[in-house]
């Protein structure tokens, strides 16, 4: 999945950055208010963690701008403002969580993947389908109890597949999700991962709609957890 991080410190931009591709998500990177609302009306981010305290635009600003709008991605707020008034204010503006500077990695990460989890309606930390078992936490793809290795593009993309099963994701989608602004994948490279998954799990997982994409089909209900 593909996020936005917004932060002026540069230092602390790159190591939330850094440590959130450590993860597995492919992350962007602005430094001001502005360059935040022009990055999120182009690109299609699943998230986007949010300093308040920002040149030319504030954060709370950013959030009122994209609530507005209708637009309901979700937005963790990582600021120093640690005051109940400020808590407050941002979440009442829009935010769906609040983490104070100074913050651990690994917490933040955490909050990241029960957001995303929370936005397309899931409740348990892993993704069952049939007799495969999703981590995102862990990192692991296990079926009937043993682990399938997979390399980090192929999980992203499996991932993004499995969380959105049922719905068809175009070449075009799939890219746009996995790949950063600084990332120039080859114009095969969706269909060579698609390859690979297909060699390691068989080819009736993932299914190609011709013209359209591809997709794995959501689970009968009461046959998935």
């Amino acid at each position: 999945m593909r996020l936005l991080v917004v932060e002026d410190d540069r230092l602390l931009g790159d190591g939330i950055r850094a440590g959130l591709a450590q993860a597995g998500f492919a992350v962007d990177w602005v430094e001001d208010g502005r360059a935040a609302e022009l990055a999120l009306a182009a690109e299609p981010y699943a998230l986007v963690v949010l300093d308040l305290g920002l040149p030319r635009r504030s954060g709370l600003d950013v959030i009122r701008g994209l609530r507005a709008r209708g637009d309901a991605i979700p937005v963790l707020i990582l600021t120093a403002r640690d005051t109940i008034a400020d808590r407050v204010g941002g979440l009442d503006a829009g935010g769906d969580d609040y983490l104070v500077k100074p913050f651990d990695l690994a917490e933040l990460t955490a909050r990241v993947r029960a957001l995303l989890r929370r936005s397309v309606g899931r409740a348990t930390p892993c993704i069952n389908i049939g007799d495969l078992i999703l981590d995102p936490a862990g990192r692991t793809l296990t079926r009937d109890g043993r682990r399938i290795e997979l390399a980090p593009r192929e999980f992203a993309l499996l991932h993004e597949l499995m969380r959105n099963a049922g719905r068809v994701l175009s070449r075009e989608q799939l890219e746009r999700t996995l790949y950063e602004w600084d990332a120039e994948p080859d114009s095969n490279a969706i269909e060579v991962h698609i390859h690979h998954l297909r060699r390691k799990l068989g080819v009736e997982l993932i299914r190609t709609q011709r013209g359209a994409g591809y997709v794995i089909e959501a689970p009968l209900a009461g046959a998935a957890g």
